[in-house]
């Protein structure tokens, strides 16, 4: 299923090449768009908040939040953090879900394809992300793929609307409102959801292969100054593992972060609170309701990892 959606995804998001389906509006849909569900959807609400509980928020926001990460069609809240929770316990070592040091292909979005019935199930879950499940809001999610019928919700919406301006505007007719529509479905909903893909998929791949070190980690994390600025601040990942619940991950003058400038701008608006500084942290996980488990395996194994790696 993974495949077909991907490939489907990013065939739809060559429509942009025709001119016909060319819009302004839909170009300007797609840039705020990598922001709003991108920015706002994955990295401040995914990664930081649910993932490393950097700060906190009303729970309404919260749930705001990550209706704009589920339209970013990269899994529940819940597989997302109990993927990204194993990461980090097992980054660039057998048992990261998505090392790159298997290969770059396989680290960037190669992974995405292949089921791993020993990660995927609800043990493992209930390891990485009990506290994620203890929201029924959550759990509905996951129940007949209410997350995905989210995702085609919200691009019904945004072909609706364009077709509803072209076919009711001064000079508008049906062709015009099935252009409109359709314009904005493939700038707005199917162009967006590839860059936030590639956008996510960079940061696990480029973000352990290319760039420099702020910190002497364990593992291969790197800063990358490309990553980090198409990313809004997610790309400055050798920091983000050095200091996992940080809210912010540019630590350097030079390392811009919009999201976490995003979030001291909600902060303002008394919407987040308590965001945990640089330096805080007293170990990796602290206070991430995760507990032990057995390793994962991973593919190929851990032999071919340091192999890789050498």
């Amino acid at each position: 299923m993974a495949i077909a959606v991907v490939t489907g995804v990013h065939v739809a998001a060559l429509a942009v090449l025709s001119q016909w389906l060319f819009s302004w509006t839909g170009v300007v849909l797609a840039a705020v768009g990598v922001y709003v569900f991108g920015t706002l959807g994955i990295n401040a609400c995914f990664h930081r908040l649910l993932s490393h509980r950097s700060y906190k928020c009303p729970l309404w926001f919260e749930h705001l939040l990550a209706v704009l990460g589920v339209c970013c069609l990269q899994k529940t809240p819940g597989q997302f953090v109990a993927t990204h929770r194993a990461h980090h316990q097992y980054s660039d070592e057998d048992g990261d879900p998505h090392s790159p040091l298997i290969s770059f292909f396989w680290g960037h979005m190669g992974w995405v394809f292949v089921e791993n019935p020993q990660f995927s199930n609800a043990a493992t879950y209930d390891n990485y992300a009990r506290d994620i499940f203890r929201d029924p809001f959550y759990l509905r999610l996951e129940r007949n793929v209410l997350w995905l019928w989210l995702y085609v919700t919200q691009a019904v919406l945004f072909y609706l609307v364009g077709f509803g301006i072209g076919w009711l505007g001064p000079e508008g007719s049906l062709t015009a409102g099935v252009q409109f529509g359709l314009s904005l479905l493939v700038w707005g909903v199917f162009l967006r959801t590839v860059l936030v893909w590639h956008i996510t998929w960079s940061v696990n791949s480029i973000g352990h292969v290319w760039g420099y070190r702020n910190y002497e980690t364990r593992d291969q994390s790197r800063n990358s100054l490309l990553i980090g600025l198409i990313s809004n601040g997610d790309g400055w990942h050798n920091n983000h593992h050095a200091d996992q619940r940080a809210a912010a991950h540019g630590h350097k003058w030079w390392e811009p972060d919009v999201t976490y400038l995003t979030l001291m701008g909600l902060q303002l608006c008394g919407l987040v609170w308590d965001l945990v500084p640089v330096g805080t942290s007293q170990s990796p996980h602290e206070n991430l309701p995760m507990k032990p488990t057995k390793q994962i395996p991973s593919r190929p194994p851990s032999e071919t990892l340091r192999k890789k790696a050498g």
